[in-house]
């Protein structure tokens, strides 16, 4: 009960703040005269037998027993009920027996006189005590002279502390009373939770900083090998005393049967080498065959010709491998995007709730509540903040693999779910159930994406067929787009996409619901006008399947991902225009495409773009900026969803690891 004071003030300034002094005066009357005495063991104790019975203040006794029996038991209770009762005879007649030995048997007439009645109707073991004032010496009668000893006293005192105690660690404690407690329970845990992110931070740098080190070690290891290559393959000694490869390659000028061999060193990338220079190079009948410098000539014989021609082929083998063992170009842009800096966190929530992969998760209309999906086929809804109330959490279980959702634009009302089987679920967050339950077409059962109407009460959906595949874009098939009544929940509009269409991966509309755009798995990006029903146009946006697409903040542009990796700000004002272009495949690397379909996520200003990983961590893109990337706070397994608050610097990742973590950023 430490948070009483605190409640009480919290209430105090509620009613000051809306003006009820009428209300406020009862209030600090009652306050004033706490019959409860804060629920505090000692000081009630105090109250009843330092103060109650010792004044003779039976009525008030009486009151403050009967409180107790009407705040704080049930009728399922009975148990405790009884104990009460058969401590409250024990501390009224504790009351009789302390008058009685003050010598005020007036007040024993005077407690009998306002209470008997009552005593009578509740228990008959009560009709001795009706004589007690007019006994001589009742603590000699044998019927009362155990409630005059001390050791009753004592036990009666001990007794009704357990009990008081008791209760009061168990009882029901008002949600009011909560907020301190939660509100300490919250700072708590968030520290808790910021100490977690640093100790992790540091070990994910020292594990990326020993990364670096295998890697240099390997590299190391690589030279030493082309070296070791390089001696073995130079030391060849032929048998008819032709010159060795070491022995025309020599720093210093040769000798040989009066014939000179001047040899200077080439580098070769990075590392020195021997060349020939200034020889000429003769076929095995002695006519030369290549010129490295005319101002020099030198006569081979045919048989130190051949030595000198394959000499120089192993060593451009060697080179060769050398030149493999090399960091590519892409090696080397991967390198530079582990330097991005991490991002600076406000706060950060983990959620904790899945057994499985997470496949989607999104905010809703306002971003008070969380819906998030894994493998298993179950969504939960959820919310980050503590103060917000929890009444529309829940747990959808689907049966399926959960591969979209979206939240209704309008209001945080409604949720559809689509699934691998061909199920679209409506779930009603106040009323807490499927609304509505629909089914694709069976050549259709991957519910790839669901889009919401910002304006109209209609909802699209992107289904595909199946195939054999490796990753989760090679097994999608044929497309099909499909318009819904949200009212009705019938479909109404099926959009054409011609002949055998390639299957839609993800789907946008406009900020008025007018236009609607769309990526398929062979690259392209179509754009629907939604009161026609038509398509309108389409580009070739990249080589390799397009797996997530969104408009821009000012509707003049639109980004999309390829499974390659590549990201692309495609002007609408001229179409086939790269605005601004990203290469993440250090990130949305193919294999990754096992673990996930990737997607990118634009936060409400439109200056950042969050991108899914098959890392533990994911970029945070800079749009039209100079500024460089950032780095999340690393998952322990790649992230496989990620979405922005409507309104604030906070976003969503969700991982393969079975977490959903909602990040806070610094603006």
């Amino acid at each position: 009960m430490e948070n009483m004071q605190y409640s009480e003030e919290l209430l105090r300034e509620f009613l000051v703040f809306r003006g009820f002094t009428n209300t406020l005066q009862a209030y600090e009357t009652e306050l004033s005269t706490d019959i409860g005495r804060g629920f505090q063991v000692d000081k009630i104790l105090d109250l009843i037998f330092s103060v109650y019975v010792p004044k003779y203040q039976a009525d008030k006794l009486v009151g403050l027993l009967n409180f107790f029996k009407q705040c704080f038991f049930s009728s399922s209770e009975a148990v405790l009920i009884s104990t009460l009762l058969k401590l409250e005879v024990s501390i009224l007649r504790y009351y009789i027996v302390h008058a009685i030995q003050s010598g005020r048997r007036d007040k024993v007439v005077d407690f009998f006189g306002a209470n008997g009645n009552t005593l009578l109707l509740k228990r008959e073991d009560w009709i001795p005590w009706f004589a007690i004032p007019y006994i001589k010496n009742p603590s000699l009668d044998p019927q009362f002279r155990v409630y005059f000893s001390k050791e009753w006293y004592d036990a009666l005192h001990l007794s009704f502390r357990n009990f008081l105690s008791e209760i009061f660690s168990g009882i029901r404690i008002p949600a009011l009373l909560k907020i301190s407690t939660e509100k300490n329970t919250v700072k708590r845990l968030k520290n808790d939770i910021k100490q977690l992110n640093d100790k992790l931070s540091q070990l994910q740098a020292l594990l990326e900083t020993k990364e670096a080190e295998i890697s240099h070690l390997r590299s190391m290891a690589a030279s030493t090998s082309a070296t070791a290559l390089i001696s073995q393959k130079s030391i060849s000694t032929s048998n008819d005393g032709s010159h060795s490869l070491e022995d025309l390659l020599a720093p210093s000028a040769a000798k040989d049967e009066g014939s000179n061999l001047p040899v200077k060193d080439l580098k070769v990338a990075g590392a020195s080498f021997p060349s020939l220079l200034g020889e000429t190079i003769c076929s095995d009948d002695g006519i030369p065959l290549r010129s490295t410098n005319a101002l020099q000539e030198s006569t081979f014989t045919s048989s130190k010709a051949v030595v000198v021609s394959n000499s120089v082929g192993e060593l451009t083998n060697i080179y060769d491998d050398a030149k493999e063992s090399l960091p590519s170009d892409n090696t080397r842009e991967m390198l530079r995007e582990d330097d991005f800096p991490e991002v600076r966190v406000d706060f950060q929530e983990t959620f904790l709730g899945h057994t499985s992969p997470i496949s989607r998760c999104r905010f809703s209309a306002s971003g008070t509540n969380i819906a998030s999906a894994s493998v298993d086929g179950t969504v939960r809804i959820w919310t980050y903040d503590s103060s917000t109330p929890t009444s529309k959490n829940a747990t959808i279980y689907c049966g399926a693999e959960i591969m979209s959702l979206d939240w209704e634009c309008r209001s945080d009302r409604l949720l559809l779910i689509g699934t691998a089987d061909g199920g679209i679920k409506a779930w009603n967050v106040d009323a807490k159930r499927v609304v509505c339950d629909l089914n694709t077409s069976a050549n259709f059962p991957s519910v790839l994406d669901l889009k919401c109407s910002p304006v109209e009460p209609v909802f699209v959906s992107a289904a595909a067929s199946r195939r054999q595949g490796t990753n989760e874009i090679d097994k999608l098939g044929l497309a099909s787009l499909t318009v819904w009544n949200m009212k009705t929940w019938k479909a109404t509009t099926v959009l054409p996409l011609g002949e055998d269409p390639p299957a839609i991966t993800s789907l946008c509309f406009n900020h008025n619901g007018k236009i609607l755009a769309a990526s398929a798995i062979d690259g392209m990006i179509h754009m629907f006008d939604m009161s026609a029903g038509l398509q309108i146009t389409g580009w070739p946006a990249h080589d390799a399947a397009v797996s997530s697409v969104l408009f821009g903040p000012d509707e003049t542009s639109i980004f999309s991902l390829g499974s390659d990796g590549k990201i692309f700000e495609w002007s609408l004002h001229n179409q086939g225009q790269i605005l601004w272009s990203r290469d993440c495949s250090r990130f949305c690397y193919p294999e990754s495409t096992k673990v996930c379909r990737h997607e990118v996520g634009l936060d409400f200003s439109g200056r950042r773009l969050l991108v899914t990983s098959g890392l533990v961590r994911s970029p945070i893109y800079q749009v039209q900026g100079h500024m460089s990337a950032l780095r999340t706070l690393p998952h322990s397994a790649a992230i496989t969803t990620v979405d922005w608050h409507p309104t604030l610097p906070m976003f969503l990742t969700g991982s393969a690891d079975h977490s959903v973590r909602v990040t806070s950023i610094a603006p």
